[in-house]
């Protein structure tokens, strides 16, 4: 697990390096079957109670990665929300509607991909 992924003063970094970890325990053939399912780049604009922001990747479009850092290419849709929020939302607390809904998620972008980030969060937490 590599620690670049991680920012300091984020909570979801736990989360983001786990997804990288279960990401690379895919075999390919499941690997491919989550790319097939999602086909997008999401980048999650993430900020703290400190105000700070900080972008992590998960590209399910091509090579089934996470990464710290804007999406190469340009993702399909961009998350922005909270650090606690994230937890919630991987943690199945919230659900990416209702954040939505009561604004505590905004999307730029393809927003239909962006309800395909609970699936993946899902099925990366499965392998863990």
């Amino acid at each position: 697990m590599s620690d670049d992924i991680k920012a300091p003063g984020f909570k979801a970094s736990e989360l983001i390096a786990g997804l990288e970890s279960a990401f690379s325990k895919y075999s390919d053939a499941e690997k491919q079957s989550q790319i097939k399912k999602t086909n997008g780049i999401f980048d999650l604009q993430v900020s703290n109670d400190a105000k700070e922001t900080v972008t992590w990747t998960i590209d399910m479009k091509k090579t089934g990665t996470v990464y710290k850092g804007k999406a190469q290419p340009k993702a399909d849709v961009t998350i922005i929300l909270a650090d606690d929020t994230l937890l919630d939302l991987a943690s199945g607390k919230l659900n990416g509607q209702k954040a939505f809904m009561t604004g505590k998620l905004k999307t730029r972008g393809n927003m239909m991909l962006a309800t395909k980030l609970d699936t993946v969060l899902k099925g990366a937490k499965a392998k863990l």
